[in-house]
């Protein structure tokens, strides 16, 4: 059984890891860190409006409208006007980086087997962590933020 320190360096070591590999698959797409990570949030949420956008990157308007702007001239988003409120706009995802499937294959297939090697009990506990984890940290976010 390791120790409290012991396990948070283990961690950290792989919050690490998922970060350069997101980072290095963003480059390998010609794309910065931060576009790749908008990606995935639309990707698993949908369309939301700027301000969604915003809040969920940690962005400021600023920044949120370069991120989109970009995103819109690369041709993986657009911006419609919201059925709701023709004053506001939706940010839609509509097409993902040609090259991310192949550049993120590997790493996806190296992490398949590793949780294919677990039992349906141990996985279970696995994706649980994920959702309470994720959690855990979107709420810690929103503290910080005030």
């Amino acid at each position: 059984m390791s120790t409290p320190e012991e396990a948070s360096a283990a961690y950290r070591r792989y919050l690490s890891a998922v970060m350069l590999h997101g980072h290095a698959s963003a480059r390998a797409c010609d794309l910065g860190g931060t576009d790749l990570y908008a990606l995935n949030i639309l990707d698993l949420a949908g369309a939301m409006t700027p301000g969604e956008l915003s809040a969920r990157t940690g962005l400021t308007t600023g920044p949120t409208t370069r991120l989109i702007d970009r995103l819109e001239q690369a041709g993986y988003v657009r911006r419609v006007p919201s059925p709701d409120d023709r004053r506001k706009v939706i940010v839609e995802p509509v097409a993902a980086p040609a090259e991310l499937d192949r550049v993120m294959a590997p790493a996806r297939k190296r992490i398949g087997e590793i949780v294919g090697g677990y039992t349906d009990e141990q996985r279970a506990v696995l994706f649980d962590y994920f959702e309470r984890a994720a959690t855990a940290f979107r709420e810690a976010a929103d503290d910080l933020r005030g």
